[in-house]
C-alpha cells in the first residue's frame, strides 16, 4: 500500500498529461490530415490561450473568463489559417512552413512584449484544482477528470467527423485535396473549420495544463507543442486515435522515469523530456509510418 501511495501520482500524472498531449495533438494531425502541414505555431496558440486566462480572470469571473478564452483561442487559431495559411495554399510547401514559423515566434514575442519575459501565476480554477486523496495519494482533482474529459471530446469529434456533412468534407479533402476541390467541396470552410477545432481542443487542454503546472511563460508552448507533435507522429499523423493514444503512451512514460528517478542512484528526472523523442525514434525505426499511419503512395 506504502508503494501504491508513493508511486500511484507518477502514474496519474502520466494519464493526465497525456490527455493534455492529446488535445493538443489532435490539432496537429487534422491540419496535416488535409493541409499536408505542420502548424508550427499550434503549440503558442496554446500558450496563448493561457496567458489570455491569467489576465481575462483578473478583471472578470472566472467563469465569464473560460468561454471567453476558448472562443478567443478559437478566433485567433481562425485569423491565423486566413492570414498566414489561406494565401499560400498554391505555394511550395516550404514557404507555408516558414510561415508558420513565423507566426510561432510572433505570438511568443507578442507574449514576451506584454509580460516582459515574467511568469505569470495561472488562477486556481473552483473544483478543478482542488486537491483529492486517490488510494491515499494525493493530486489535484484535475489530474483525475482529464482523461475521462479527453476521451469525452475524441468521442464526440469522432462523431462529427463521421456523421455530419462537414466532417464527410473533412475526410474526402484527407484523401484527395484536388479532387475534393472539383467536387465541389467548400475547401476553405473546411480548412478553416479544421482549425477552429484544432484550436478549441488546445484551449481546453490549456485550462487542464495550467490547472496543474500554473507558470505560465512566453515559452511554455513550446515543449507540450513538441511533445504533442511526437504524438501525433508516433500514432501516425492523420490519424485521431493514433495521436490520442500516441499521446497517451508518451505522458504515461515520461512520467515513468520520473518515477524510477527515486529508485535509481543518479538524477535522471532531466531526461523525461529526451525520453518522448527516443522512444519515437525507436518506433519510426520498426514502423516508419507510427502506429496507426496509413502508408503514403506518391502519384506520378
Amino acid at each position: 500500500m506504502e508503494w501504491l501511495s508513493r508511486n500511484l501520482p507518477y502514474l496519474l500524472a502520466g494519464i493526465s498529461v497525456g490527455g493534455q498531449y492529446a488535445l493538443i495533438a489532435i490539432g496537429y494531425t487534422m491540419v496535416y490530415g488535409i493541409l499536408r502541414l505542420i502548424n508550427f505555431a499550434h503549440g503558442d496558440i496554446f500558450m496563448v490561450a493561457g496567458l489570455m486566462m491569467v489576465y481575462l480572470s483578473a478583471s472578470l469571473p472566472i467563469y465569464v473568463s473560460i468561454p471567453l478564452v476558448i472562443v478567443l483561442t478559437v478566433l485567433i487559431g481562425f485569423t491565423v489559417e486566413r492570414v498566414a495559411y489561406k494565401p499560400l495554399r498554391s505555394a511550395p510547401r516550404m514557404s507555408v512552413m516558414i510561415s508558420a514559423i513565423g507566426v510561432s515566434y510572433l505570438l511568443q514575442n507578442l507574449a514576451l512584449y506584454i509580460t516582459g519575459g515574467l511568469a505569470q501565476q495561472y488562477p486556481a480554477i473552483p473544483w478543478i484544482s482542488d486537491q483529492i486523496t486517490v488510494f491515499g495519494a494525493s493530486t489535484k482533482r484535475v489530474t483525475v477528470i482529464t482523461p475521462f474529459l479527453t476521451i469525452i471530446l475524441v468521442v464526440l469529434l469522432v462523431a462529427l467527423i463521421k456523421n455530419t456533412k462537414i466532417g464527410m468534407a473533412m475526410r474526402a479533402a484527407s484523401k484527395d485535396f484536388e479532387t475534393s476541390q472539383l467536387m465541389g467541396i467548400k475547401i476553405n470552410s473546411v480548412i478553416s473549420m479544421t482549425f477552429i477545432i484544432g484550436s478549441f481542443l488546445a484551449a481546453i487542454g490549456s485550462l487542464l495544463f495550467f490547472s496543474n503546472y500554473t507558470g505560465v511563460t512566453p515559452t511554455i508552448g513550446t515543449m507540450p507543442g513538441l511533445k504533442a507533435f511526437v504524438a501525433a507522429v508516433f500514432g501516425g499523423i492523420g490519424s485521431i486515435p493514433g495521436a490520442v493514444i500516441g499521446a497517451f503512451i508518451i505522458g504515461i512514460c515520461e512520467n515513468l522515469v520520473m518515477m524510477a528517478n527515486q529508485y535509481v542512484s543518479i538524477d535522471i528526472s532531466n531526461f523525461k523530456d529526451a525520453f518522448a523523442f527516443l522512444l519515437l525514434i525507436i518506433i519510426l525505426f520498426f514502423k516508419p509510418t507510427g502506429l496507426f499511419g496509413e502508408k503514403q503512395t506518391d502519384k506520378v
